[in-house]
């Protein structure tokens, strides 16, 4: 899939697995870089502060997908099967897939990457036999809500996890 053809846009870029060559310090300051709106909004998200090592353990939690180009990484998400989504009342349903880290380099946002990253979870989803995938953010961070609700993702319930400052919306799209 490439970005668009104005200047500003990405270079060419595909959705891809992570691969073992790929940097995970690149990829942390990917993470941390789109999370500082959020941050300085007061929101705590492990992504605006993270190191590598919390990455590190994050990418092999879980499947993790790159946008990229053949030198950058532009965008990550990382899947997590029925088996890995566990937590709260929902993440704990056996029918539940959900996704996390999900970041998009800032300058790029806007140009499809996050749309064709969350594409491929929620086919990954699909393919493991999810009904549902979930996912939760901030209850403050209404952007983002606003954009999983356009995407067909509805309210099912909140958590409070330990990490974070806010309480965290559970928003869920069904699979059938």
């Amino acid at each position: 899939m490439n970005g668009e053809s104005d200047s500003s846009a990405p270079p060419p870029w595909i959705v891809r697995p992570l691969r073992d060559h790929d940097s995970l310090e690149d990829l942390t300051k990917l993470i941390n870089r789109a999370y500082q709106r959020l941050a300085k909004l007061g929101l705590k998200y492990v992504a605006t502060w993270q190191g590598v090592d919390i990455t590190t353990r994050r990418v092999h939690e879980g499947q993790c997908f790159l946008a990229a180009t053949k030198e950058e990484i532009l965008g990550t998400i990382v899947y997590h099967d029925q088996a890995l989504t566990k937590g709260c009342n929902w993440y704990d349903r056996p029918d539940v897939s959900s996704f996390h880290q999900f970041a998009v380099e800032p300058r790029f946002q806007k140009f499809g990457l996050g749309a064709a990253l969350m594409d491929q979870v929620e086919q990954c989803g699909r393919d493991s036999g999810a009904k549902e995938i979930a996912l939760d953010t901030a209850e403050q961070a209404s952007h983002l809500i606003q954009y999983y609700e356009k995407r067909g993702y509805r309210h099912v319930g909140f958590a409070d996890w330990k990490e974070t400052n806010y309480r965290s919306v559970i928003l869920s799209l069904s699979l059938a």
